[in-house]
């Protein structure tokens, strides 16, 4: 894609992508701490706001440039979270069941404080009043910009809200939740962890497929007997290894970096494997906010 800096006076829509490239510079990681709430994953956040970001860029002509941008895009990532729960199979009945007229309103409750115990509370909720929490309580928008990012009235986000407080009033502790791990999965993972620490390339390759997959976020996507995947890492002068641990209840790899005496998690990778083979890695390691925005990470031992 050509950059519109080099291309002389910007158009119409060479304004629109300059603009579009400033506010996501600035907005992603406020994308991304929204989406990996919704969805419950800092790893599937990133994937559901690539896809919102993709889908953006598609429409930047169809966009209103009299209006801020930044609403247009948390609205067309709202539209994707929401997707993705429904293909994840979540059940909305427990929603449904809970909406009621605008008229009806339950008693005031107060706004809750923010935190990552909060938000880690909010995930337990139905879709909108999810939604709606996060956006008012954490994103500091107005029920009027709540209200047209979920397509909904005023009245139905203050249901929502007043709904969403009570229950997380009532339910103060967070619970992190564990997705089932299959114990393929867990001894591949570990196998994959130490020969990579070995530095055993050959080791590894047998541990993937040949038509294995590979996605380096804002870097690379294609197979990965293309890719110089492992040599960029073994090229790395910063001391690093790699550990599998759970984040935000789910197995995935985090690359770990020497500070001083301490190893601290610097960026997480999600693998797929079919058959006892690695078919698809997709590694968040250019994008720095994945990591550092979950609720919890917590390292495992080998099995």
């Amino acid at each position: 894609m050509d950059d519109p800096r080099n291309m002389g006076a910007p158009g119409p829509f060479d304004a629109r992508y300059l603009a579009f490239l400033e506010t996501i510079t600035q907005l992603r990681p406020r994308l991304h701490r929204y989406c990996s709430r919704m969805t419950g994953s800092v790893m599937d956040g990133e994937d559901v706001v690539q896809d919102a970001l993709f889908e953006a860029y598609r429409k930047l002509d169809q966009y209103d440039d009299t209006r801020p941008l930044a609403p247009w895009l948390f609205r067309i990532a709202h539209n994707r979270c929401i997707d993705f729960l429904r293909r994840r199979g979540v059940r909305v009945e427990a929603e449904t069941a809970a909406m009621s007229p605008d008229s009806v309103m339950p008693a005031n409750v107060s706004v809750l404080g923010v935190g990552r115990a909060v938000e880690q509370l909010v995930m337990s909720l139905p879709p909108k009043e999810r939604a709606c929490l996060l956006l008012k309580d954490v994103f500091d928008y107005t029920l009027e910009e709540v209200a047209e990012l979920v397509s909904s009235s005023v009245g139905g986000v203050k249901a929502a809200l007043n709904r969403g407080r009570s229950k997380l009033a009532a339910s103060p502790e967070p619970v992190t939740s564990h997705r089932e791990v299959s114990p393929e999965l867990s001894r591949l993972l570990h196998l994959y962890v130490d020969r990579f620490n070995k530095r055993d390339w050959d080791g590894l390759r047998e541990l993937i497929s040949a038509d294995a997959q590979l996605r380096v976020v804002d870097r690379f996507a294609g197979p990965i007997d293309k890719a110089p995947y492992f040599k960029n890492y073994e090229r790395q002068t910063v001391p690093w290894r790699l550990a599998v641990a759970e984040v935000d209840g789910e197995l995935a790899i985090v690359a770990l970096r020497q500070h001083r005496d301490e190893w601290r998690p610097d960026s997480v990778a999600r693998l797929e494997v079919i058959d006892q083979h690695i078919v698809r890695i997709v590694d968040y390691a250019h994008c720095a906010w994945v990591l550092s925005a979950a609720t919890s990470v917590v390292m495992t031992d080998p099995r």
